[in-house]
């Protein structure tokens, strides 16, 4: 009898080793040096996601739930820890094995844990239980949908301790902690800005999933949960190990360490959740329930600064229910949409102001956006890989500049060119001041008797490239030229609808309200049809006309339009360059300021008229 105490005392000791540590002289717990002889001692995971809450920003500032909202039917002071004996304890778990198609057994294994949850981590069990009224209505809808027991829901306490941006050291994510690769058996996406293991419904539904696969295989929920945990292989091992017994206890002991606490801890967790009042244990209050929680379809690139500061919703709230977008970016289109969850009461919010908010940028996210398109345009050269049968001659002429362009910025003393040459044709300080729909008829260049037709060409298209640089038309100025004068005109602004696209999104695009699209186009419903051209807007355009006279004009030292026109833009409330670059094809922020000498763009004053390109 004494060497089968031993025994199992031994058994004992070695299989709860994760909850001891080596503590070294200054009093902190750390892993012990193999070098020393001392075995190195891993932390438990269950210890682990329990401690994970700590930090969990959704607690801060919550207290516990007062006496009104769960009653003390047991006459217990705050604070006060109960403690049960085992008959107690055998007695309770038996009743809940009794309505349950899982085995749940009572044993020293499953104490150990019961006195985990109810004695040493209490104040984080009464955090999981605040986070339980979140989710657990939603892990028994799709339990039941699956008919599966609905006791598994306690299988995410386990694994996460329900924070659901947990992440283990092997890289297993979410409520449900999938790992990658099972993840993406079940449909979970993960890339740089989306974790679906991390969408509360995703995870759920491709847990239900993964388990019923189990079940087939086993056809008992006890080694469905060590599969869950360690995967269907360790598990068949330890099958193999034991002889073929189909028995949770049986195989135990050929389990990974850490299966064998894993199941334990789950009956622990059914326990003590079913028996919280007779443990003192009140959930922390949530700062809203599961029933305060709606969606809205997202069809739009959205981030949460967005909505955070258009809708007055705290960024960590928008986070804490969507916990699957890692950098707070939606990256939704019209092909791709997301679901977002919110409170019911910014939901009418969200609808009503859907096309402001994918419309709205913040200062710094427009001051970021015009930073980024105009080291686009300035800092890229453009470059040309000379093909056969091209010359220097040929290739000034395609690209608008002179032969001596050419070699300068290429530092060529000849102009021989050899096949597959790569050479710059339009160098960083050109590229930003290029606009490829700004056709301008420049000022006939007359050759000598000695040059080329070639060269003519070449020096008419090097004095084009100097005046778009400099923001003028092209000319000679000291030709006579004729008078000219304003006319102005207002054209509309049309867009093709594609599939897909609504009044809302379209309305956001151009930065206008529904209710002006609806007027424009005398729209009464909100139907509109792929390939609809709608108005979306006023384009307001400048053209300098010659005036016709009886006699010819007199030489003047003004510069000439020689027929360029200006296209013109009048500001709007809100506009900014890279809004107005937006609204007009082949146009740059970089461009527009160089057109109308701007240096800084909040000098931008609604009413203002400005250049934005060329009448071709």
């Amino acid at each position: 009898m004494n060497k089968r105490f031993l025994t199992l005392f031994a058994i004992t000791i070695l299989t709860f080793a994760p909850f001891t540590a080596v503590k070294p002289q200054n009093g902190t717990t750390t892993e012990s040096d193999t070098t020393s002889g001392v075995e190195l001692v891993k932390d438990d995971f269950i210890v682990a996601s329990l401690d994970s809450l700590a930090n969990l920003h959704f607690f801060e500032g919550f207290e516990c739930a007062t006496g009104k909202e769960i009653e003390n039917v047991f006459g217990f002071s705050q604070g006060f820890v109960p403690v049960y004996a085992d008959s107690v304890y055998f007695n309770r778990i038996r009743k809940l094995d009794a309505a349950s198609p899982i085995n749940l057994t009572y044993n020293q294994y499953v104490k150990d844990y019961i006195e985990l949850y109810a004695l040493k981590k209490r104040a984080l069990t009464e955090r999981v239980m605040g986070l339980a009224q979140i989710y657990f209505p939603l892990f028994e809808e799709y339990l039941d949908r699956y008919n599966m027991p609905l006791e598994l829901k306690y299988l995410a306490i386990v694994e996460s301790a329900l924070n659901p941006v947990s992440k283990s050291p092997v890289g297993a994510s979410g409520l449900w902690q999938f790992m990658y690769g099972t993840g993406k058996m079940y449909n979970l996406k993960v890339n740089s800005l989306v974790d679906d293991r991390r969408d509360p419904l995703k995870a759920t539904i491709a847990a239900c999933q993964h388990m019923s696969d189990l079940y087939k295989m086993y056809n008992d929920w006890l080694l469905v949960l060590a599969a869950y945990n360690s995967g269907a292989g360790n598990v068949n091992k330890a099958i193999r190990r034991s002889g073929g017994k189909m028995d949770f206890w049986q195989i135990r002991p050929f389990l990974p360490l850490e299966t064998r606490g894993y199941v334990p801890a789950f009956i622990a967790v059914n326990y003590v959740m079913s028996y919280a009042a007779q443990h003192n244990l009140r959930p922390v209050t949530p700062n809203y329930y599961h029933y305060e929680i709606d969606t809205v379809i997202v069809k739009d690139i959205l981030s949460f600064n967005q909505i955070s500061q258009l809708l007055n919703v705290p960024s960590e709230e928008i986070q804490f229910l969507n916990p699957s977008f890692k950098n707070g970016i939606i990256p939704a289109t019209s092909d791709n949409p997301y679901v977002l969850r919110l409170q019911k009461k910014n939901i009418p919010d969200f609808v009503n102001n859907e096309a402001q908010l994918y419309a709205y940028r913040t200062q710094a996210e427009l001051e970021k956006e015009q930073v980024l398109t105009m080291m686009k345009t300035v800092t890229q050269a453009e470059y040309h890989k000379v093909k056969r049968g091209e010359t220097l001659s040929v290739l000034a002429h395609k690209y608008h500049c002179s032969v001596k362009d050419l070699q300068r910025w290429n530092h060529m003393k000849s102009t021989r060119v050899s096949i597959g040459q790569r050479l710059v044709v339009r160098p960083e300080s050109q590229v930003s001041v290029q606009m490829a729909s700004a056709k301008p008829k420049p000022a006939a260049v007359k050759p000598t008797a000695t040059a080329t037709a070639s060269e003519a060409r070449t020096e008419t298209g090097n004095a084009r490239s100097q005046t778009l640089a400099e923001g003028m038309p092209a000319g000679s100025g000291g030709d006579s030229v004729p008078a000219t004068e304003i006319k102005i005109r207002t054209e509309n602004k049309y867009h093709k609808v594609k599939s897909g696209e609504s009044l809302g999104l379209i309305a956001g695009k151009y930065n206008v309200q529904v209710a002006k699209l609806k007027s424009w186009n005398k729209i009464k419903g909100n139907t509109i049809h792929p390939g609809q051209k709608l108005v979306v807007g006023k384009t307001e355009i400048r053209e300098q006309v010659a005036v016709k006279s009886e006699t010819e004009p007199k030489t003047s030292s003004k510069k000439s339009s020689s027929g360029i026109d200006f296209k013109y833009y009048t500001v709007r409330q809100g506009d900014t360059l890279w809004k107005i670059a937006q609204k007009h094809e082949g146009v740059t922020v970089e461009q527009i300021m160089k057109l109308n000498n701007i240096n800084n763009e909040r000098s931008l004053k609604p009413g203002q008229k400005i250049k934005v390109g060329y009448v071709s």
